[in-house]
């Protein structure tokens, strides 16, 4: 017999539906690593065991949708944060609220519980950051400093300050006792997506939508490193338990960097999709991800990742709690200085009344998985146990069984039998190699949805292209096999016309490439528009958003009405350019157009001034017909309800 397969160094998990709309955060418990909560947008927090298809609890209680989602330390509270504006606090071993926190004006967006005390914070789209005492039911502090929603918040290890990431693409560091803003790190080409600080030394990574991680040194306040090479944004990072190195989660990928010198260890693809949160457990990276109503969870075997500048040398030792963590080597700097103390338990909190605790309930889905998890018998054990086994690892071939099992998708297979196939895939057991979607309870099946009006940027194929159209039609129900030579003929009937549409694209191209090439900006806009080619406007404004400072008055004029066209089209990315574009005018320009018209008249004859007025004049028009289309599009869920949400708060002031 053959010797035995190795064994992978990624795999899935599982896929569970994890609630019945769209889920809006999801999070892992970083001490267990067995622990996720989600977010949505039906106004529900669930819990949820790794690598179990159940929810253990679901927290009810918010009435918009939850934007945000934090556990603290001990895994025993959660915080959730809503578009609102408000915070909820769970204690999930007496499944009860704790606290109903109001304040902020717009979305949370980010929230982090201190280490030793507690203290929540939380920062939202209203651009303001706020501390709350979770046991006096009050904010402590609020700082204020950034000019635009504010992505993430952590604190640092000893408890005494508190980062903040934000999409005006810099990082702010708070001083928790004097109240004030200690540094501002600004660097970055585009927005903050993730901050993490070293879990030892004075050292800070941010990691951005410019697609860097950079490395601050938190004496000195300077930047000591910059990651190269990233080819998408930056969406989760997490340090070693040593601190050696930094796992750097983005779209499908994993990669592995130090610093002082800057150098990537090793690149893993991992088909998470665009992850959300990392944990480490037993030498191994959990990751998971969320698309539309669905949550996934990856593992990196971290035994077979390179993590220093030599190849990895099999399996290492079982970690140390980060709490324990001494530095490897000779410390570059200085140390945090954490209480002597051990953090106790904190002491139970009443809810805050009646009231609250009738309208936000914690209900209990899987009281099995409830009780081993929050209720343990011995009370100093808490669990997820600390010594949980590792994820057995399948086999490298298990994706050659999988691809025989399952039956091709009906993108794949002729018109004339894919009802067939499809009957006979639904009716095989579940392959165990990798986990299907499982759902929480069983319901009926759904009717068929029609497509969403918006095509994902993200596409594994072409949009409106299906291998089957290519294909000749086969009347018999039998299964035939199709000739290379048809299936090339048929392939090749629509290569000219193809071939057209590429040609008349590159020659648009070309024209306002040598309309670019003088520097002319507003030239080159006016060509692309010209032409009435809305791709050439995209991939123009994709540049020009790279550098705020390259917008002026004049063209907003030019681009206002091409932005109304991105925001009503059916392609994720010219929605999205959209956006950014449009936010970029309001913040930019919109005190000063209504500054001008707000201004008296002059006395006397001033060219330049009436030429600005006339300006203003025509973008006001602009932005107010642009207002209602706004509006109308932030009612709805998930990430784009969020951008418009942002704008028809930016838009306030044309009222």
């Amino acid at each position: 017999m053959a010797a035995p397969s190795p064994t992978k160094t990624t795999w899935k998990l599982q896929e569970i539906v994890a609630h019945g709309c769209s889920v809006s955060s999801v999070v892992l418990g970083r001490s267990s690593g067995r622990l996720v909560a989600t977010g949505g947008d039906d106004c529900r927090v669930h819990l949820w065991s790794v690598n179990k298809p159940n929810c253990i609890m679901s927290l009810t209680g918010h009435t918009t949708p939850v934007e945000s989602v934090r556990f603290n330390n001990s895994e025993e509270l959660i915080v959730a944060g809503s578009q609102s504006g408000s915070l909820r606090i769970w204690d999930l071993e007496a499944a009860k609220i704790l606290r109903t926190l109001m304040g902020h004006k717009a979305n949370v967006s980010s929230l982090d519980f201190h280490p030793y005390g507690e203290f929540v914070a939380s920062g939202s789209l209203d651009t303001n950051i706020k501390l709350w005492d979770v046991r006096r039911k009050g904010c402590v502090f609020r700082y204020k400093g950034h000019t635009q929603a504010v992505r993430c918040l952590r604190f640092s290890p000893d408890g005494k300050w508190l980062a903040s990431a934000s999409d005006d693409h810099s990082v702010k560091l708070w001083d928790l006792t004097a109240g004030k803003m200690m540094a501002e790190l600004s660097e970055h080409k585009g927005p903050v997506n993730i901050i993490e600080f070293h879990p030892n030394e004075y050292l800070l990574a941010s990691g951005s939508a410019d697609r860097t991680v950079r490395f601050w040194d938190l004496e000195k306040f300077q930047l000591v490193g910059c990651t190269e090479g990233e080819t998408i944004p930056v969406r989760a990072i997490l340090f070693s338990n040593d601190g050696g190195c930094i796992f750097c989660g983005g779209k499908d990928s994993l990669r592995v960097y130090g610093w002082e010198p800057d150098q990537c260890f090793d690149t893993v693809p991992v088909g998470w999709g665009k992850v959300s949160d990392l944990a480490i457990c037993n030498n191994q990276l959990i990751g998971v991800s969320s698309a539309q109503s669905n949550i996934s969870s990856f593992v990196v075997d971290l035994t077979r990742v390179k993590m220093t500048g030599c190849a990895p040398q099999g399996p290492v030792p079982a970690e140390i709690p980060i709490s324990q963590t001494a530095p490897t080597g000779t410390s570059l700097r200085r140390i945090y200085e954490r209480p002597s103390t051990t953090c106790s338990k904190p002491n139970r909190v009443s809810p805050t009344s009646d009231d609250e605790e009738k309208e936000s309930r914690a209900e209990i889905q899987n009281p099995e998985d409830y009780k081993e998890i929050f209720q343990p018998k011995n009370a100093i054990s808490r669990t997820p146990p600390r010594n949980s086994e590792p994820f057995p690892a399948p086999p490298e071939d298990d994706i050659s069984i999988v691809k025989e099992a399952v039956a091709p998708t009906p993108d794949v297979v002729t018109p004339a039998t894919s009802n067939k196939k499809n009957t006979e895939q639904l009716q095989r057991p579940p392959v165990a190699a990798s986990t299907p979607i499982v759902c929480q309870e069983p319901s009926p099946v759904p009717a068929p949805q029609s497509k969403p009006p918006v095509i994902s940027a993200a596409r594994n194929e072409p949009i409106g292209l299906k291998a089957a159209d290519f294909l000749p039609a086969v009347k018999s129900s039998s299964p035939t096999e199709v000739v290379d030579d048809e299936a090339v003929s048929q392939i090749r009937k629509g290569h000219d016309t193809m071939c057209m549409v590429l040609t008349s694209r590159m020659r648009n191209l070309d024209t306002v490439r040598a309309v670019w090439s003088s520097g002319d900006i507003k030239t080159s806009i006016d060509s692309a528009v010209a032409i009435n080619d809305l791709s050439v406007v995209v991939d123009l404004l994709n540049i020009i958003n790279q550098k705020a400072s390259l917008w002026k008055l004049d063209l907003c004029m030019t681009v206002l009405p091409q932005i109304e066209k991105m925001l009503q089209s059916k392609y994720e990315s010219y929605v999205q350019t959209g956006c950014i574009s449009l936010k970029l005018i309001l913040q930019r320009f919109l005190p000063l157009i209504t500054d001008i018209l707000a201004a008296p008249p002059s006395v006397g004859v001033d060219i330049s001034r009436e030429e600005r007025l006339s300006k203003c004049k025509l973008c006001y028009k602009q932005l107010r017909i642009l207002s209602p289309l706004v509006k109308s599009k932030a009612s709805q869920s998930g990430r784009y309800g969020s951008a418009f949400r942002e704008l028809h708060l930016l838009m306030s002031g044309l009222e």
